[in-house]
Parts: C-alpha cells; structure tokens; sequence
C-alpha cells in the first residue's frame, strides 16, 4: 500500500523542479513511511511513498521494465499476482522480483490498457511510457484506492491525494460550489469532480490516458445486473457457489508478508470473515474492536462474544468524547475533502489502535451494499405502500409526528426514523434514498446559502448523477437499481472512502473479501429473494452464516458503526460546536445565511428537533475550509 503522484510538463519551457515535486511525495510520507523512490527525466516526474506488505526487499518503486521504456508507480494489492505471474512467465517473461508491482507492468507490456481486466485487486497506478511519452493512469474496479488529477500552465498532475496536488506552485484552489451543494445533501462529493474547481477524480472502474496535451477518460468494467445465474433459483446450489466465492476472496486476501488481522465488529460480515479466517488455517487470529462510552452505541460485547466463540487473540478500546475532541483536528487534517459520515472517527481510531500490532486488516466493508443489508432497502418496500396516500395525508401525519414524538437524541431513534421517512416519502426513489441518508435537502439549502450562492449554483440539480446510475439499470427491479446506485454513490463515496482516509492516515492496509468483483458479479444476478427476504436482509449470507456463526449473531439488531453525535453535539462537544459555528466564522466566510444555522443550533440544544446531521456537516465543513483558507 503506498502513496503515488506525478507529473508530466507538456511545455519545455517550463521544467519541473525537483523540490516542488519532492514536496508532494513527502506529504504523502503517512501512506507509506517504510520506504520512497522517485523517477525523474525531462518532462516527467513519478513518486512513491511505500508501506511495504510484499516483497519486503525488492518491490523497490518507481520500478521500471527491463529496458526502462516503461516506469510504474502503484498503490494498492492485486490478490491473483502469483496467478498472473504464472501466466505472463509461460508467456515467456521475466521477473526480477516477488512484487505484484512487476506483475502489472509486464501485464501492461503484454496487454496494454486491456491489462486491468485481468485484476483482482484494490489499486490505482500509474505507468509512463517513455518513447511515446503517454502517461496511463486507472482505479479499481470498486474504488478502493483514490485518485486525483489536474492540468493546468502546461502541467498534468496526479496524486492519491488532494493535499498533494495543492503543494504544487501555482495551483489554484477555487472552491467547486456544484460540490459544496452535493456534499451538503449526501455528506460527500459523490461525481468526478471534488471540492476544486480544477482538480478531479479518476472515477472507479476508469483509465485515463494523457498524451502530448490530450487526456482521454474510459471505463472498463461495470456490474451486468441481468439474473440469468445457473444457480438463479436454487438456493443449495447459489449456497454452494457463495461459499467458494468468498472463501476464495479471503484467502487470496490473507497474503502477506506482515502481520494480518481482522476487524471485528460483532456482526454478521465482520464475524462471518473472522470465521473463514480461521477455517482457511490462519495462525492465531488478532481480532481487534472498538467500544463507546455510551450504552445505546456500544457493541463490544457482540464483537468480545464473538472472539470469545472464535478463540481470537483479541484486542479492545473505548472510545470516549474527550479521544473523539482530540482526534477531530487531525482527522480534518488528513481528509482532502469535507466528510460528514461520523462513523470516520472510530474508524480512525480502530485504525489507529490496529496499527500497534498489524500492518494489514481485513474487514466486512461492502457486505451490506452487496447483500442488500441497510434498513433503507426496506424502507423503499414500505414507502411503496405509503407513497399511494396523497401528499396532504403524509404531510399530516408528520406533522403529527412531530407534535407526539418525544425528540430522542439515541442513536437511530424510532422518532428520527419515522420524521425522516415521511419528510421524503413522495421523492422519486432515487432521491429519497439520498435523503434518507443524507443532510441538506435542495430546499433546505435554498435557506442555508446566500443569495449569491443560490444565484451562483442557478437551481443545480445535485441528483442528476444519481438518476443516470438508477436508470441505467432499467429492469424495473426497484432493489437491483438501489442497490447498483449505491455501488456507484455511496460505497465509494462513503464506505470506502472513510476507510482508506482513516486507515491510511494510521499507514495501516484494509481489505475486504466482499469487495472481491466476482462475487459481486455472482450475487447481484441472483434472485431478490436471496439478498432481500420479504423484510429479511442478507437472506442467502444468513442461510450460509449459520454453520459458522452462532445464530444470536446471525439475528442480532443490526446497528452498524454508529456514533453518538447527537448527544455529543448537545453535551460535551456543545462548546467546540459553537466555536466554530460562530456567527463570526460564518459571515467571514459567506457562503451560509446565519440566521438559519442558528435555528437548528437552537432547535437541537433545546430538545425541539434532533438536528445533529446537518450540524454535524456544517462543522466538518467548516473545519476543513478553515484548513484550506485560513482566516
């Protein structure tokens, strides 16, 4: 796992300086501190911080081919490289190392951009080739591992992160109003673009080329949702099937040549890769949790419970508000973008506290978008029924609500729950499923921005990404399409998003067996029935969890990473809140209307409403502004 960047100058008489680029490689150092290398010549620049989990000794970047008219920079884990490599030596190849880096290369020499095809891995690399001077860039297939880029004065510059494009001279750092709207309604930029006007996301699943000034963006690989699996409606033999798909994907997960271990939750995904863990033969396993102060939020005991059924080598930390205090600057120092999705701190501190023990962890990321595991997929069902009611009605009853439902600041309370449903309950399903997640409806952002803003952003519709990704699969299965949604939306911008930030941060690697694409492929075409059972979710994992896992687990309330916010935001962090949300720091800024602010500040101390999502966005929006434009 590593940090990349680089640089391609397309005017000669502007050379790239060796301490310009050096500062973008050394603020990457967190990503890899084991070791760096760079590769200068001419008009190009390629640099690498490297945490060293393969081949130790000789996975040396930037690594070129045996001629050097080829230089690659990597980040990332490819799980079949020893498969490859096998492959590309019958083919008559010769390796030099024990790296999967060397494997992509000379996949790249056989196959040119068709090379990312044959990955099974997390990654985003970069490859030069020297003699017709064209820059290759691509990104796993789930987005795992990130990747920004930028051009601009005869410059093309790429990074793993956003901060490392900004110590590049000259860059400009024009807030992307679009971005800031979408952050605000879905807790993070979910599109191509980021929160700079001039810097982009290679997307997941996409290549880029540049070339003599000319940058071109494909795609190569997306989920074919289209239900015509041998297994399709045998639930022994798509069983069977599951079962050597996912012992597969971990098994090829757990290479390493560092210590490995498991983060564990308590729940299904988690304590199910726990499982095949030690059913696979892995020595002793280091399991490894984290606990709140807070009983409605706490789950160690789940995750101690399981350990205990597994005889893990476990290891546990309490997360208390004052850890959460101290950690908040520098979890906004390491983020590229503003994140508002709270389940980022103890992930960090999960991380953080892993880091002392493993260099590598696997976790149960996915598991939920792939099994149909949230609580909104049955929502939509139940909004299907509610939605046949006029508006009027809905509206009343939840004006209703709001007058009989006491406001509970627990996590995930029933009245939050139910305000939340019948606040969005006739949007089209696409857009009620980001706002049921979300923050800042388009309406409420009409009264949080200034006038200048509003007329600015001129009624921008921070929803029509989302429309295209939910009718592009138009089989009129409301489930496959909410699910392909969040495979395009939420899992990288959210999911995965939060664990590479936090974990990289702590120069600790995570991987996940359910990111494993041919097991997406095989159970996105099975039947609904088998991911959503009438109102049971994970339907064909639970059926398949019950000869390894205790059933107490299998069948727990499931509540996910959640985090008291809502009761730290009225208590202990009531004062650092105010702080930042002050009217002075608002109105230096500019961009919000104060007044509104104040309302749901007060709304929330006072009990009236549990406003703590979208003050919870406004704050980590605002400290990372703070980072960019300091007063």
């Amino acid at each position: 796992m590593c940090g990349i960047c680089g640089i391609v100058a397309t005017n000669r008489t502007s050379p790239i300086k060796r301490e310009d680029f050096q500062s973008m490689v050394n603020v990457l150092y967190h990503r890899g501190p084991d070791d760096q290398g760079v590769f200068f010549d001419h008009n190009i620049a390629l640099g690498l911080r490297r945490l060293s989990v393969i081949d130790l000794k000789t996975g040396h970047q930037p690594m070129p081919n045996e001629n050097k008219t080829l230089w690659i920079v990597f980040n990332g884990m490819i799980y079949n490289y020893l498969e490859l490599r096998r492959h590309l030596e019958a083919k008559g190849y010769f390796f030099r190392t024990q790296s999967d880096t060397e494997v992509i290369l000379h996949l790249y020499e056989e196959y040119g951009a068709d090379c990312v095809l044959w990955l099974n891995g997390m990654f985003a690399f970069a490859i030069w080739e020297a003699k017709q001077q064209k820059l290759f860039l691509a990104r796993d297939r789930l987005g795992v591992k990130p990747l920004y880029y930028t051009s601009f004065g005869g410059y093309f510059l790429f990074a793993s992160e956003i901060k490392a494009l900004l110590k590049f001279p000259g860059i400009k750092k024009e807030m992307n109003l679009r971005s800031v709207s979408e952050y605000l309604a879905l807790e993070y930029v979910p599109t191509a673009d980021s929160m700079f006007e001039d810097i982009k996301k290679l997307l997941p699943a996409h290549t880029l080329i540049y070339a003599h000034g000319q940058l071109s963006v494909q795609r190569y690989w997306d989920i074919v949702i289209h239900q015509n699996c041998p297994a399709k409606n045998n639930l022994d033999e798509a069983l069977s099937r599951l079962s050597e798909l996912l012992k597969d994907a971990v098994r090829i997960r757990l290479i390493s040549d560092v210590p490995v271990g498991v983060f564990l939750s308590g729940g299904l995904d988690s304590s199910l890769v726990t499982a095949l863990c030690g059913s696979l033969g892995s020595s002793k396993i280091k399991t490894f949790s984290i606990g709140f102060d807070k009983p409605s939020f706490d789950e160690s005991h789940f995750s101690r419970r399981v350990a205990g059924y597994f005889h893990t080598q476990h290891y546990e930390k309490m997360c208390t508000h004052r850890e959460v205090l101290n950690l908040i600057p520098a979890l906004v120092e390491s983020l590229d973008e503003p994140f508002a999705d709270a389940s980022i701190l103890p992930t960090y501190l999960l991380s953080k506290f892993a880091k002392e023990q493993i260099t590598v962890a696997l976790s149960g990321d996915g598991g939920d978008e792939l099994f149909a595991g949230y609580s909104t997929y049955i929502a939509h069902r139940i909004a299907n029924y509610f939605s046949l009611l006029p508006a009027a009605v809905s509206r009343g009853m939840l004006g209703l609500a709001k007058w009989m439902l006491p406001v509970s600041m627990q996590y995930m309370s029933f009245d939050f729950r139910f305000k939340k449903f019948f606040a969005h309950l006739h949007n089209p399903a696409y857009i009620r499923h980001h706002l049921w997640l979300g923050s800042f409806s388009p309406q409420e952002q009409k009264q949080l921005f200034c006038p200048w803003v509003n007329a600015g952003l001129n009624n921008y519709d921070i929803f029509n990404a989302s429309q295209n990704h939910f009718y592009k699969l138009n089989n009129g299965k409301l489930l496959d399409q909410l699910q392909y949604l969040d495979l395009q939306t939420y899992l990288p911008g959210i999911g995965l998003a939060r664990v590479d930030a936090a974990s990289m941060a702590n120069s600790l690697e995570v991987r996940s067996p359910f990111l494993d694409y041919r097991l997406m492929e095989f159970v996105l075409n099975l039947p609904q029935k088998f991911r959503l059972h009438h109102f049971t979710r994970k339907y064909i994992l639970k059926k398949y969890a019950q000869q390894m896992i205790p059933k107490r687990i299998i069948h727990r309330y499931k509540k996910g990473f959640g985090v008291p916010v809502s009761l730290w935001i009225g208590r202990e962090l009531k004062n650092f809140v105010l702080e930042i949300l002050s009217e002075e720091n608002i109105n230096r800024q500019g961009l919000f209307h104060y007044p509104y602010i104040k309302r749901l500040l007060e709304e929330h101390f006072n009990r009236q409403v549990d406003n703590h999502k979208k003050i919870w966005t406004l704050l980590m929006f605002e400290l990372w502004r703070k980072k960019i434009w300091p007063a």
